[in-house]
């Protein structure tokens, strides 16, 4: 059964930077699209980054040019660094796995953006 699990949400002041790491487990990662997705206070789940089998990476408008996405997998690793942080940008971050359809979910870790 494939696991995740997140860590390196925090506190961070408005323009600051953060990175999430989620490590994964119970299955081959190499196989695995991999994204990070976050749900602010009293909103939907949202797509922040997705970086496919071979790297290939994608972002929504709102993150662009400030997150990026990376995978390392001798480390079975996925990591999200985000700079320039906003207020706007506090949520629980959730990092997916996906293969042919079939999702898995981490527990999610907390990033607050505030001063």
């Amino acid at each position: 059964q494939v696991q995740l699990v997140e860590s390196g949400g925090g506190l961070v002041q408005p323009g600051g930077s953060l990175r999430l790491s989620c490590t994964f487990s119970g299955s081959i990662f190499s196989f695995y699209g991999m994204g990070w997705y976050r749900q602010p206070p009293g909103k939907q789940r949202e797509l922040v980054a997705r970086i496919t089998r071979d790297h290939k990476t994608y972002y929504p408008d709102s993150v662009k040019g400030r997150s990026t996405i990376s995978r390392d997998n001798a480390k079975n690793t996925v990591y999200l660094q985000m700079n320039s942080l906003k207020p706007e940008d506090t949520a629980v971050y959730y990092c997916n796995a996906d293969l042919n359809g079939s999702g898995y979910w981490g527990q999610g870790t907390q990033v607050t953006v505030s001063s």
